[in-house]
């Protein structure tokens, strides 16, 4: 169950007991948004697309309301921008669709933090499931997910 490999990788920094599950779904922004009282581009979500050789991920840890911009991630990744297929989520991520988080996923699996998170001093994450989640610090977010680095490959909604 992924939420418990997620509790497990959390546990390893003192942190499990910290995971939220609330009565409503969180899978998707909006919902864990409303559940938490916060704005959409307050959750982490992970972006789960595939790494060059096609057999690994690439996750991507980015603000609610950002969306992979393609040239950027070509530009760093060498790769099109491509999302995991439905099937190859859990065996690539260890999370079913809706709890895709950056805590306790294979080896395989690069963990990247987005410029887009740096709005923010607390981010919400999922944590395995899909009712479950955790607050964050970024300074937090970067040692637990023991992300790879920075990255900057989404853009944010044009404002009006």
């Amino acid at each position: 169950m992924s939420i418990e490999i997620a509790r497990a990788h959390l546990d390893r920094f003192g942190r499990g007991g910290d995971i939220i599950e609330s009565e409503e779904s969180a899978a998707t922004v909006d919902l864990a948004a409303a559940a938490l009282g916060v704005t959409p581009a307050e959750i982490a979500k992970t972006i789960s697309l595939y790494a060059a050789d096609r057999t690994s991920a690439i996750l991507v840890v980015a603000a609610g309301d950002a969306k992979i911009a393609n040239p950027k991630f070509k530009a760093h990744f060498g790769v099109k921008a491509r999302m995991l297929a439905a099937e190859d989520v859990e065996p690539m991520t260890a999370h079913a669709i809706g709890g895709v988080c950056p805590f306790g996923n294979p080896s395989s699996a690069e963990v990247w933090l987005d410029a887009s998170l740096k709005r923010f001093d607390t981010v919400y994450p999922a944590a395995g499931g899909a009712n479950t989640t955790i607050a964050l610090t970024l300074g937090d977010l970067e040692t637990i997910s023991e992300a790879r680095g920075w990255v900057d490959v989404t853009k944010l909604p044009e404002v009006g």
